[in-house]
């Protein structure tokens, strides 16, 4: 079969389109032919082995697992004798962080607890975006606080892969979001609910007076304090992507923050959950939730996605297609 795997950590040149063997699943493991699959951050720090602790858990001096990608939706095509919730045929999607990844090629294994029954109201397109983007954004706006209706949400970094889905989960939760991104994706916001569209290059959020009960900053920099002047008095800000900086400052002085008032403040590191990618297929479909797509890449081109995802101006995600 054909797939993307990488040995050194680099550019995305180190991405290679390659002809492996076609994997045989194990016991607890189900057999997925892939129709599509989804680039995200992780990837990038994945290709780049950066920042460098990030090593530490993915080799030293280069990469332990050699295959790429997490975002998977697909068909089963065989199971393992212990697999009880899934059949061949059945069409799934899921995240396979935590089960060796690789879904960036023609088949993969995947544990049955990675993967959940693919929306029907959903292309395979659609649902590959899904399982990474969608749970960090809902792991993110549950993480400290509980998100009550009438709630007023801003989400920093809201046309991202994740911030667009931080939008419209913030939306069915019953909360008025407010949604910061460049011009060129005012209407985009507004076209998928959000009730208050901030151009940062017209508009400070942090100096323009209002407050905010909840704000995930899901891309870009801004400073800890502009954040907690942006935050009503009981507010919570929770960090799930951005710069380097962004994200130490809000793991080391996020809990300073936190004990010293009643603001709080921190980061979430989101991790694959079954129940969390369940509950995203139930939004899915009912409706409430509409993936953001900008782009497909066939899989020989994933090295050009990861260029594009890497400049920093995806509206939405970048999603790579297999040919069948």
């Amino acid at each position: 079969m054909k797939a993307i795997i990488y040995t050194e950590y680099g550019s995305p040149d180190v991405l290679q389109f390659k002809e492996v063997e076609k994997p045989t699943p194990k016991d607890n493991e189900v057999l997925i032919k892939v129709y599509a699959a989804s680039l995200n951050a992780a990837d990038w720090h994945y290709m780049r082995g950066a920042p460098w602790l990030f090593r530490l858990a993915s080799g030293l001096p280069n990469p332990k697992n050699i295959f790429f990608g997490a975002d998977v939706a697909g068909r089963v095509e065989a199971i393992g004798k212990n697999v009880t919730q899934f059949q061949p045929g059945d069409d799934v999607f899921g995240d396979l962080s935590a089960c060796g990844r690789g879904a960036l090629a023609e088949y993969v294994c995947a544990t049955e607890d990675a993967l959940a029954l693919k929306p029907a109201n959903v292309s395979f397109e659609e649902a590959a975006v899904v399982p990474l983007a969608a749970v960090t954004a809902l792991q993110g706006l549950q993480s400290r606080a509980q998100i009550q209706p009438g709630y007023k949400v801003l989400v920093n970094g809201a046309s991202g892969g994740v911030g667009t889905f931080a939008v419209q989960i913030a939306k069915a939760f019953g909360a008025e979001v407010t949604a910061v991104c460049s011009t060129q994706n005012v209407d985009r916001m507004r076209s998928i609910g959000a009730d208050y569209v901030i151009d940062y290059t017209k508009e400070d959020f942090a100096k323009n007076g209002q407050q905010y009960d909840f704000i995930l900053a899901a891309n870009g920099y801004r400073s800890i304090s502009d954040y907690k002047r942006a935050l009503s008095p009981e507010g919570t800000y929770v960090m799930t992507g951005g710069a380097t900086a962004q994200m130490f400052e809000a793991m080391l002085l996020g809990p300073l923050v936190s004990m010293t008032g009643k603001k709080k403040m921190g980061n979430s590191m989101a991790k694959p959950d079954k129940k969390n990618l369940t509950f995203m297929k139930q939004l899915l479909e009912d409706g409430k939730v509409k993936p953001v797509i900008d782009r497909c890449y066939p899989l020989s081109e994933v090295a050009e996605g990861m260029r594009y995802l890497e400049a920093g101006h995806a509206q939405g995600k970048v999603v790579i297609t297999i040919a069948q």
